[in-house]
């Protein structure tokens, strides 16, 4: 029989420990209050809703809320702290389009691909932004200045095509007026 082999740093340099209660789908992630990656506020958090029904979406949104995205060392504590399989986490983050596993730039840049947009030119708008940032879709700029995302429908048909940037909407956008408006939000 072969000896099977894995790398213990691609399951966060923990190796599991199959005698913990649950079944031990769980890494021992042995956290404490002294190690924690976690703010004391989103531990007293966890613990008001640890026995709570849709516990881990809420928890999920308090750290992303925190750090701008879920980190990895954030995402073990989690399922160590709410007893769940850090399958579990990573299906839930993965599965809703809001949560993020990568840290974002400074400055969030999200272009609607909704039906009118799209129609309209958010494409375009995203082959520009693409040029102008030297970085594609769903990535980070390497100065870690800006994140680009293309999103649902933001409720602004009307305006279409429409660009937000950290929440500000952008509207009846064309792809020459794009190099203002992204130096405006450079370096402040």
């Amino acid at each position: 029989m072969a000896a099977i082999s894995f790398n213990v740093s691609l399951i966060g340099g923990k190796v599991p420990d199959h005698n913990r209660t649950g079944g031990g789908n769980r890494l021992n992630t042995a956290t404490t209050e002294q190690e924690s990656v976690l703010t004391p506020e989103i531990l007293d958090y966890i613990g008001k809703w640890k026995d709570k029904p849709g516990n881990l979406i809420m928890v999920l949104h308090r750290v992303q809320e925190h750090f701008g995205y879920i980190p990895r060392s954030a995402a073990f504590e989690v399922a160590d702290r709410l007893s769940v399989p850090v399958a579990k986490i990573y299906g839930v983050i993965t599965f809703y389009h809001f949560f993020r596993m990568k840290k974002p730039g400074r400055h969030r840049i999200q272009v609607c691909m909704g039906t009118a947009c799209y129609l309209k030119g958010a494409e375009a708008l995203i082959d520009e932004i693409e040029a102008l940032l030297g970085t594609g879709l769903n990535s980070t700029t390497p100065d870690n200045e800006f994140s680009i995302e293309a999103v649902r429908c933001v409720g602004c048909c009307g305006l279409a095509p429409v660009m937000m940037v950290d929440g500000k909407v952008y509207g009846n956008l064309l792809p020459d007026q794009l190099a203002e408006i992204l130096a405006k939000h450079k370096g402040d």
